[in-house]
């Protein structure tokens, strides 16, 4: 059975949230967390986690997993032998029981390095590919989006240039109606409960990734305060979505 018969009918929004050990896990899917980005290392942006980590996440969670893949901690720009180890980390999580990759690769100039990316993607394969907030860094967030669309990236997880996403949504506005459901943008960086109904408004966007870093340290072992935020979070959007007001509209998840 498949991840979306054994959930039902897919949310009318849908919020992601990024963890890195099993109690945050359990908490965000108690909470009413619908995907997860599965990390290490947070608080230095994410890390590959280990095959272990996803192993015991898979076995305690239904909701749908996707894992980051990134070697090292700094720029997205990867050596030879980087990159090697980010293929063979992808095709060691084809045979897990994951819904996702999570990557970014970019060129010396900071634009988007569409044939590794490409690349990744194809290696996926049928794993859908979110290209992470790598996609922040460049020069030209229109000419990026363009760039990952003809990566065959399913999604990208972007602040819109912005320190945090509720600062750049009317960019990510823009790029939402750009990408016009070529690929999805998913609003991320710095969401919380009091600013993910503004951004869901001001944005349009049906997705919402969130790791709380602003407002909870990743190391605080509150697991009460952590459940508390991602469920104001759900909440939050919950409500904006029931607002009739004429902005009030999603488009549909894909």
């Amino acid at each position: 059975m498949d991840f979306q018969s054994r959930l039902g009918s897919p949310p009318l929004f849908l919020l992601e949230v990024a963890v890195a050990s099993l109690d945050r896990a359990l908490t965000a899917e108690r909470a009413g967390a619908h995907r997860l980005e599965l990390c290490d290392c947070l608080e230095v942006g994410g890390l590959t986690p280990h095959l272990k980590m996803i192993r015991k996440v898979r076995a305690a969670v239904q909701i749908p997993i996707h894992v980051l893949v990134r070697p090292r901690a700094g720029d997205f720009v990867y050596s030879s032998e980087e990159f090697a180890t980010m293929k063979s980390e992808i095709a060691a999580l084809k045979k897990e029981d994951v819904q996702g990759i999570v990557v970014g690769v970019l060129e010396p100039g900071r634009c988007v390095d569409r044939a590794r990316t490409r690349e990744l993607v194809d290696l996926a394969v049928p794993l859908p590919v979110t290209f992470h907030r790598a996609f922040d860094e460049t020069p030209d967030l229109s000419e990026s989006l363009e760039s990952i669309i003809q990566t065959g990236a399913r999604r990208i997880l972007t602040s819109g240039g912005a320190p945090d996403a509720g600062q750049g949504a009317p960019i990510i506005g823009k790029l939402i109606e750009q990408a016009s459901g070529r690929t999805l943008v998913l609003p991320g960086g710095g969401l919380h409960p009091a600013n993910i109904a503004e951004v869901a408004r001001r944005t349009g966007a049906a997705e919402f990734h969130t790791g709380l870093g602003t407002v909870l340290p990743y190391s605080d072992p509150d697991i009460v305060k952590c459940e508390s935020a991602i469920r104001a979070c759900v909440t939050a959007l919950a409500i904006r979505r029931n607002d009739r007001s004429p902005d009030a509209g999603f488009p549909p998840v894909p």
